[in-house]
């Protein structure tokens, strides 16, 4: 009993924690604080305003012509199968799911890595520090409109001002006709949401952060894999309520691909500097000076 005991409480000493990995918490609330200012100034900077409408509606017809011409242009039809229900309920519970599981499940991941996996969060974090950032640059340089505002019924979209003549693609405007818990184009939300910012989907780069992260977390079991399933949901939700194209969800995991690469990059780099550090040894202190006689 006395040397399992010993054993078991060598294995939990050896085990990281934040504090062994050299992590404070209250510097990685700062650094996600100031990352997300930036990345709220940048998103809601360009191409929010109404004066890029035009523009965010020409670059959606591009996409619908791209997926035309791949045969799959199938947005409209996702969506038709279940606006058809008997209740709308069933969407309204995916424009809730789509305005909140987005950042609640994305924290909860982080803190989940932050506490339960230390040794890899630097790792973890970084990754979706690189995605975010690749990610304001797809917001920045491709304004487009996601297609629930190509809709006839929509306020705030393509069809505004150009008469009855606009068939507006097919695609309804759920939340703005059913709502969820807020709208992106009233009261505040207005002040802080990018209506134009569909590409790439940060929705589908996230979820899929958090499911491989969540994966890494874990470390083993197959059960683990049953994260995959959020990312596969957020993708039925981002389709059905209309919110992105699936090409938005295809340049989503691009830019998780790049903040991935970022990642490794910046890992070895680490790596290499502590390997370094190892090697020159510890420093020797200089020698007091003798006191004056």
């Amino acid at each position: 009993m006395t040397t399992t005991t010993t054993a078991t409480s060598s294995a939990d000493a050896a085990a990281p924690t934040p504090q062994s990995e050299g992590l404070k918490w209250w510097h990685e609330v700062l650094l996600a604080g100031a990352f997300y200012f930036v990345y709220s100034q940048v998103r809601n900077f360009f191409g929010a305003g109404p004066e890029s409408r035009t523009i965010a509606f020409g670059h959606a017809k591009d996409v619908i012509r791209i997926e035309e011409r791949l045969h799959l242009w199938i947005e409209p039809h996702v969506q038709s199968w279940y606006l058809d229900l008997p209740s709308h309920g069933f969407i309204k519970v995916w424009n809730v799911y789509y305005g909140t599981a987005h950042f609640i499940v994305t924290v909860g991941v982080l803190v989940a890595a932050y506490r339960l996996a230390p040794a890899r969060y630097r790792f973890i974090r970084t990754t979706l520090a690189g995605t975010t950032a690749l990610a304001l640059i797809g917001f920045a340089g491709f304004t487009l409109m996601p297609p629930r505002l190509l809709g006839v019924d929509s306020p705030y979209g393509a069809c505004l001002g150009q008469g009855p003549d606009c068939h507006g693609y097919g695609i309804v405007d759920t939340i703005d006709r059913w709502g969820g818990l807020w709208k992106f184009g009233e009261g505040g939300m207005a002040a802080v949401s990018n209506q134009y910012a569909a590409m790439p989907s940060l929705h589908i780069g996230w979820s899929t952060w958090c499911a491989l992260s969540m994966v890494l977390i874990i470390g083993q079991g197959w059960k683990r894999y049953l994260w995959l399933l959020y990312p596969a949901t957020t993708f039925f939700c981002i389709i059905v309520t209309g919110n992105h194209y699936w090409l938005d969800a295809f340049f989503g995991l691009v830019v998780l691909a790049g903040g991935t690469a970022i990642a490794l990059g910046l890992e070895r780099l680490r790596t290499d500097r502590l390997a370094r550090r190892a090697a020159a040894g510890p420093v020797e202190p200089e020698p007091a000076e003798p006191a004056p006689a």
